[in-house]
């Protein structure tokens, strides 16, 4: 199948046309409406500095339901010791910041100047939330993604000692889980992520989640 270029005009090819690896398209920007529209239609963006913007739809879906994230015995311990303290919102850029610099000093990183401006948009908006995990009041972990309606989409997480960013992935579960939300969209997998209740839907389940978080 072809790979689809954006046009000026904020508009996606149907989601059903990526390739096999989930590539959709390719060009446009990272503007709000454009951002919204994508991440309604299950599509995210995920690229390389100094590439084209690349739009991806991946099938099966990798996603975590809030109510069932998996806390071992030990991870029990270590959430409920007091040792972190854990905010919701208080430092989204601190949180994408730390995201963006591990990576770039490790494998390296798809969160550019560009992203990040694009996402503390989207937080200043509404649309954006983030997990901080606190120890001595120092920011050892988090995690940031973006929510529209009843769904969150998890973009990156960070963690500078050891379970802090399981504590993170922890808490924003349990407060979605509160407040009714009907996913966390892990968008790939990871073994971490299977292992604290990740798991793969297939295209067909995820859309109708996607519709009745949306709607």
């Amino acid at each position: 199948m072809p790979i689809y270029q954006l046009p000026d005009e904020i508009i996606f090819p149907n989601p059903e046309l990526a390739e096999e690896d989930g590539l959709l398209a390719v060009g446009g920007d990272l503007s709000f409406e454009r951002l919204l529209l994508a991440y309604c239609n299950g599509i995210f963006p995920w690229y390389s500095d100094g590439d084209p913007i690349l739009w991806w739809c991946p099938k099966p879906r990798f996603i975590i339901k809030p109510n069932e994230v998996k806390i071992s015995k030990s991870m029990k311990r270590v959430f409920n010791s007091g040792k972190f303290k854990v905010t919701f919102d208080n430092d989204f850029e601190g949180v994408i910041r730390n995201c963006k610099e591990l990576r770039e000093n490790k494998e390296g990183t798809w969160i550019n100047n560009d992203m990040m401006e694009a996402y503390i948009n989207l937080f200043k908006k509404g649309f954006a939330s983030s997990v901080e995990v606190y120890r001595d009041e120092k920011l050892i972990g988090g995690l940031y993604g973006v929510k529209i309606g009843k769904c969150f989409f998890g973009e990156s997480m960070f963690s500078i000692e050891t379970n802090a960013s399981k504590v993170a992935l922890i808490s924003i579960c349990k407060r979605l889980e509160e407040e009714e939300y009907i996913f966390l969209d892990c968008q790939m997998h990871t073994n971490h992520l299977e292992s604290m209740g990740g798991k793969f839907v297939s295209w067909e389940d995820f859309k109708l989640m996607l519709e009745d978080g949306i709607n």
